[in-house]
């Protein structure tokens, strides 16, 4: 019920702006908080709202990797691709560092790293298995990202003017900044069809980087987990390191990923299947939002929420002043 009410709410908005502005996946999260206030799932409920939250969202992220092309991306050019995904290395890196110095726990912030740098609420809800991060931790940083990230739409033309941004310029900032491509189609097209394609393709190159992003961290975290089962067995450890599997390391989903971008980078997925393939995608994640939600406590949330906050808004603000930067080179 409550992912049918989101993407209900999400269709009403696609009917009278043309764009959600609050996409389904946050109606969701937020929706299923707030049913969580006032109903606490029995037993036989939470299996299957556990199932909902991990398996599910696995399955979603995997099939995102057939709308992606790696052709697209490399035509393009090299030094804005560079560009791009240096931006995106360095506020991760940023934002990571800025979310620890807070106080944040080390999941929430790579969280918040991730959904700032990359694609927000998408990249938030990809790298949360990875890291094992609970279902508090994911909907403070959706909740507070998903708030900026309206902002940002709404806010993000008035730079046209103030800085006498070209369409190709502004195209490139909306497409660095902005979180989510219906987001980024919103934001540009009010600045002209030149916008809208290339904020569209920067910002592909940015979901691009979800997947050695994910990737890295998948291994990062078996390396820790490998290395907290005890000082004794290091040594057996580290002899086996090298005959260890990738596809044991890392998550099947990513794989899976990493599988259909390449099948669809080389035209072995029909154009036909990409739009059931990517609203299967799309309706899996709100349902996995959705029971998110109902497994949140909001009380957690009034305990880390201004730290959250302050956050999101500082390495949304170094961000744009990154990307200001960058737009400006490529005058």
């Amino acid at each position: 019920m409550v992912t049918v009410i989101s993407l209900g709410i999400q269709a009403a908005e696609e009917r009278v702006f043309d764009h959600p502005y609050i996409e389904a996946l946050v109606v969701a999260i937020l929706l299923g908080m707030a049913v969580r206030t006032a109903w606490e799932p029995s037993e036989r409920w939470r299996s299957g709202i556990a199932f909902s939250a991990k398996q599910l969202l696995e399955v979603a992220v995997m099939l995102l990797g057939a709308s992606i092309s790696f052709a697209a991306i490399l035509a393009s050019g090299w030094l804005l691709i560079g560009a791009i995904a240096a931006t995106v290395v360095i506020m991760l890196a940023v934002s990571y560092g800025l979310a620890r110095l807070l106080g944040l726990k080390a999941k929430l912030a790579i969280l918040i790293a991730c959904g700032n740098s990359i694609c927000g609420n998408s990249a938030i809800a990809a790298v949360a298995p990875v890291i094992e991060a609970d279902g508090d931790d994911i909907a403070s940083s959706i909740s507070f990202t998903a708030i900026l990230g309206v902002l940002m739409v709404l806010g993000l033309p008035l730079l046209i003017p103030l800085l006498k941004l070209t369409a190709t310029q502004y195209g490139i900032l909306a497409g660095l900044t902005v979180y989510a491509v219906p987001q980024v189609l919103a934001a540009t097209v009010p600045a002209g069809i030149v916008s809208t394609q290339i904020g569209t393709l920067v910002k592909l190159v940015r979901v691009l980087m979800l997947g050695p992003i994910v990737v890295a961290l998948s291994l990062f975290v078996a390396r820790r987990r490998k290395a907290s089962t005890g000082a004794g067995a290091a040594e057996e450890g580290t002899a086996k390191t090298a005959s260890i599997s990738p596809f044991k390391l890392v998550p099947w989903f990513i794989i899976g990923f990493l599988v259909l971008a390449a099948l669809r980078s080389f035209q072995l997925v029909p154009d036909i299947a990409i739009a059931p393939v990517t609203k299967t995608a799309a309706i899996l994640t709100v349902v996995s939002m959705a029971a998110l939600g109902l497994g949140v406590d909001v009380r957690v949330l009034s305990t880390v929420g201004g730290r959250v906050t302050a956050a999101v808004t500082l390495s949304l603000m170094l961000l744009l002043a990154l990307s200001i930067g960058l737009v400006h080179f490529f005058k």
